[in-house]
């Protein structure tokens, strides 16, 4: 390399440098870290300073060490990582206790789910801070929804056991005892995985989805031996009555006041039968209520129901080592272009701004939330570029607009 080019890169270098803050979950149950220590050493590569707060990692598998050695400064406090760091990173929702240690202007990136959770965009907004909200920003679907879809189902068979108030059968049956029935409430990522994990194992599984290429896809996968239909609540009304474990993979409007399985056709159900809701949306099911891994499993109506909210985090270390390496892409991106460039460069990053510097940009917690919204574009002014594209996050739409001078 030349000795100009050499001079130029190092003052690109100093002129990008920017502290990275890598912090430790504190939802109840999470152990996944955002960043592993083979992430922290590319930052710190791309020139950038990473602080990482103590044991942010040990629940995933990474000791402090392994941090240190790739050259991450480790803190003591969330407290230190906020108030040092311009891009700051975890896995889960912003809680409550961390609303007073936002700043003006720093960028925040983690699974927000802006639309269910109001106090936490309003502490966003207040704050002045631009946030992304992770779950929106993946271009081949996020590594979680594999993790869930896969634990998912291992968590219906433990949820199946005769220990856990289940049936008491075992997945692909004994020799005179035949094996369970399994219904899978759509055909995603999630869906998918579950049945990957379910057919392998010996389950008699039925598919259904509202889509017809989905089912036909799923047919040819699997040499047609996994049955599929439309998801009506007629059909699965009529499927209920006979299925051993339920898989609920299905995305639901927010805010719809109808239920595709309601308490009558979960009574239907036999007793010991299990429910497992991955998706945790509010609507699907009528006898729905979160639980944690602490306490993951009720009873109602008969029928065991798992709806521990984040799956993935039963298996820490994999889906840390996944989901990391398919954020590293966006993180890089905003630490080494800024916010404009990488938003330019990338749709689904930009489909994923939440909020910035004290305006909503997220379309469906507008519209749910029923709060004036901006879109990124307008916001950054980059209407007018080369802009990478991407097809909105969610179907719902919001009318209730403004812009920059309204």
């Amino acid at each position: 390399m030349l000795i100009a080019e050499l001079i130029i890169k190092i003052l690109f270098k100093e002129a990008k440098i920017l502290i990275f803050g890598v912090l430790k979950d504190i939802k109840q149950g999470e152990c996944r870290v955002i960043a592993t220590p083979s992430e922290v050493a590319t930052i710190v590569e791309d020139g950038h300073k990473v602080l990482v707060q103590r044991n942010a990692g040990t629940g995933a598998g990474f000791c402090d060490e392994e941090y240190e050695d790739v050259g991450a400064e480790m803190v003591d406090t969330m407290e230190e990582i906020y108030q040092k760091s311009d891009l700051v990173a975890k896995v889960k929702e912003i809680e409550p206790m961390e609303y007073g240690l936002l700043k003006e202007n720093q960028v925040i990136f983690t699974c927000i789910h802006p639309a269910a959770h109001k106090e936490e965009v309003q502490a966003l907004l207040d704050k002045k801070v631009i946030s992304f909200t992770a779950e929106d920003s993946h271009r081949y679907g996020s590594p979680n929804c594999e993790a869930a879809g896969k634990q998912g189902a291992l968590m219906g068979l433990e949820s199946l056991l005769s220990i856990n108030g289940g049936k008491g059968k075992f997945v692909s049956g004994l020799a005179g005892a035949p094996g369970i029935k399994v219904l899978i409430l759509g055909g995603g990522i999630v869906g998918k995985n579950s049945l990957q994990v379910l057919q392998s194992l010996g389950a008699w599984v039925t598919v259904m989805d509202v889509n017809i290429a989905t089912l036909r896809e799923i047919g040819k996968m699997y040499s047609e031996k996994v049955n599929t239909q439309i998801s009506t609540k007629y059909n699965i009304k009529k499927l209920l009555p006979d299925m051993d474990l339920v898989i609920n993979c299905v995305k639901w409007p927010k805010g719809s006041k109808e239920f595709l399985i309601d308490r009558e056709m979960v009574k239907s159900m036999q007793k010991g039968s299990v429910i497992v809701d991955i998706s945790n949306d509010y609507g699907v099911i009528e006898t729905f209520r979160e639980t944690t891994h602490e306490n993951p499993r009720y009873i109602e109506e008969g029928v065991v129901h798992y709806c521990v909210s984040n799956i993935p985090g039963a298996i820490a270390n994999s889906t840390s080592v996944a989901y990391a390496a398919s954020v590293l892409p966006h993180i890089r991106s905003i630490l080494n272009n800024g916010i404009e460039k990488a938003c330019i460069n990338d749709g689904f990053l930009r489909r994923s701004m939440t909020t910035y510097k004290g305006y909503l940009t997220h379309e469906e917690t507008s519209a749910l939330q029923n709060r004036p919204w901006i879109s990124p574009e307008e916001v950054l002014n980059i209407s007018n570029e080369k802009l990478d594209p991407a097809p909105p996050a969610t179907i719902t739409r919001s009318n209730n607009k403004l812009s920059i001078g309204g």
